[in-house]
């Protein structure tokens, strides 16, 4: 449904606040660590032990070389063969001890992510939910979320055990010989040259990807679904919807083929350094030791270090690659992280006391977009036990107007008031707690039957339940099914007829006991006989409270105190049935053309 006939379109609608979108950086991306700095801090003091352990091989190597064999020193050899051996062993235990811990701070800081995006997406208004697509939201949450978790993985274990690894094998080197060292470090800014424009590339890259992505997980939630999937066989489009997704299937192959040669390249050009520095350091080293400057232990010695040096860098700067192509994919979740619900309770709202019921309209405007209104100016007032029908051309803004009591999103002009209380300054949980809303569509949960009555009173007991269906005039076909109350309802409810879907529907705004209540078509989907049973469990709930109805049916117009007729977002006429068909305008017109069927099959 559009704005104006529904809830849809309203991205774009005047003053709603949008997402604001923070510059994504590696500070940010670090500040999802916050509350896990004492395991970070174990992390860090692991690193700090593996990279004390991981300098005293070549230490060894070269007291072998310059000691042990020259002087033939045995026990010296056998000593340092023992450490050769004993070295790597602790430094496994070290490795799989940090790696759990690591593990553990990464979980923890996706988990605190998908919570988070869940918890503000749960805040968003419908506004939000009719524009965008279920597939999207999903791919957001689920696989931009997990598409991240290496770049979270490196940034604990990576940026922190190379920046120690760096840090003390530079030390060591110096500690060896200065000016080798000096001449190690010349190459290293080679390393860094391509590392900017890589980074460009490949976060362009990846937020095409994910984009293309969430198209795919959008088709697919479309195509696969119950309605999408029946329509698709109606209308033979299984070719066509096959097709394009072969299309978008392609278009993912070929941005991840890009993503990984840019990659490649630019593995290939920083592991060539690396032996290049070598080849350096082995040439005016081993001109050191003809010379008699440097013993060739301490050559080989510095040799290995070099390739610890050489190393954590090309891991860093590649490192920074992968944040920079992840970025594109922080983005997309720093969004919705960012997104400023246009529904929000008032900081002073204030609880909402048992209500009677009194509902009224002031002056109240909606529009989605500057200057097109789909509600204009509509003012009415309903007393508690009242029973209201809004009732108009399709797209007349009927259901756009009954979903501001529940705050389902707010006017751009006006007030909607509850017992002479502005719906904006009491608490929103508590508002809806005293609504119940039952609409055309009766959607139901993949869940059993006593769950989804449930999702209205968690506590519910199965006498309450019973009740509630009993009123619904749907118990008895409960309890005629074999698992009886517990029976699944499938995807949608879809297992169920849509009158057995209404009628549980209804049974769960009669459990949820409310005081206000709200017919968006209700009983659109039931036969004759059904309609019957249910308009009069309906009658008996409505007794004292206060009933908003979108009719399309002549019994629920006959049964109204009120009747308002609406076309292009106005109230254009007001009154009991007989005194609107005296007018005869357009309620008489749609009267003789929408409830005649009606009434000749009463008659």
């Amino acid at each position: 449904m559009r704005p104006g006939g529904g809830m849809g379109g309203l991205s774009d609608r005047m003053n709603r606040p949008k997402a604001k979108l923070k510059d994504v950086s590696v500070r940010r991306i670090f500040g999802l660590f916050r509350g896990y700095w004492g395991q970070l801090a174990g992390i860090i003091s692991l690193a700090l032990f593996a990279a004390v352990v991981g300098l005293i091989p070549p230490l060894v190597m070269k007291e072998i070389i310059d000691k042990a064999i020259p002087q033939g020193h045995m026990q010296l050899l056998a000593g340092m063969a023992m450490l050769m051996i004993l070295l790597p062993l602790l430094s496994g235990v070290l490795g799989v001890w940090q790696n759990h811990l690591n593990t553990k701070v990464t979980q923890g800081v996706i988990r605190d992510l998908g919570q988070s995006l869940y918890h503000n997406l749960q805040r968003q208004s419908m506004a939000f939910f009719t524009d965008a697509r279920s597939g999207e939201i999903v791919q957001r949450i689920t696989g931009d979320v997990q598409a991240v978790q290496n770049v979270v993985t490196s940034l604990v274990v990576s940026s922190i055990t190379q920046i120690v690894i760096v840090v003390t094998t530079t030390v060591i080197l110096f500690a060896l010989d200065w000016k080798l060292a000096i001449i190690s470090m010349l190459i290293l800014p080679l390393f860094v040259l391509p590392v900017k424009k890589v980074s460009k590339m490949r976060k362009e890259l990846r937020i095409q990807t994910q984009k293309v992505r969430s198209d795919i997980a959008a088709q697919l939630g479309e195509s696969f679904g119950i309605s999408g999937a029946l329509l698709t066989r109606i209308f033979g489009r299984e070719r066509q919807q096959e097709e394009e997704f072969r299309a978008m299937n392609q278009k993912v192959m070929d941005l991840e083929l890009r993503l990984n040669l840019v990659g490649r390249w630019f593995g290939m050009a920083t592991s060539t350094l690396g032996p290049l520095g070598t080849a350096i350091i082995y040439l005016y080293g081993g001109y050191s030791v003809i010379s008699g400057s440097m013993t060739l232990g301490a050559i080989v010695a510095f040799a290995a270090y070099l390739g610890r040096l050489y190393m954590p860098v090309g891991t860093l700067l590649n490192l920074q690659v992968e944040v920079g192509t992840a970025l594109g994919v922080f983005q997309r979740i720093f969004e919705y992280q960012d997104m400023v619900p246009d529904v929000l309770d008032a900081p002073d709202a204030r609880p909402l006391p048992q209500v009677a019921g009194r509902v009224a309209y002031k002056q109240v405007s909606f529009a989605y977009k500057p200057g097109q209104y789909a509600l204009r100016d509509v003012t009415f007032e309903a007393q508690p036990g009242e029973m209201v029908a809004l009732v108009g051309p399709s797209g007349a803004g009927k259901s756009t107007l009954i979903g501001m009591i529940a705050r389902l999103y707010d006017p751009t002009a006006g007030v909607v008031e509850v017992d002479g209380v502005d719906v904006k300054a009491v608490q929103l949980a508590l508002l809806r707690s005293r609504i119940a809303y039952v609409t055309q569509e009766s959607f139901l949960f993949h869940a059993t039957i006593a769950d989804n009555l449930r999702f209205a009173k968690a506590d519910a007991t199965q006498e309450e339940m019973e009740a509630a269906c009993r009123q619904a005039y749907i118990h008895d076909f409960i309890v005629s099914l074999p698992e009886g109350y517990d029976t699944m309802v499938g995807e949608r409810g879809h297992r169920l007829s849509g009158g057995e879907r209404q009628r549980i529907a209804i049974a769960r705004a009669i459990l949820k006991r409310p005081r206000i209540l709200i017919l968006d078509e209700a009983t659109s989907h039931l036969d004759s006989e059904s309609e019957s049973y249910v308009q009069a469990a309906l009658e008996e709930l409505m007794q004292g409270r206060t009933t908003l109805v979108i009719a399309h049916r002549l019994s629920t117009v006959l049964a109204a105190d009120h009747i308002l007729v609406i076309e292009a977002g106005s109230v254009v006429e007001r009154g009991t049935h007989s005194e609107l068909l005296e007018l005869d305008g357009l309620y008489a017109r749609l009267y003789r053309t929408q409830f005649a069927k009606a009434v000749e099959a009463e008659a």
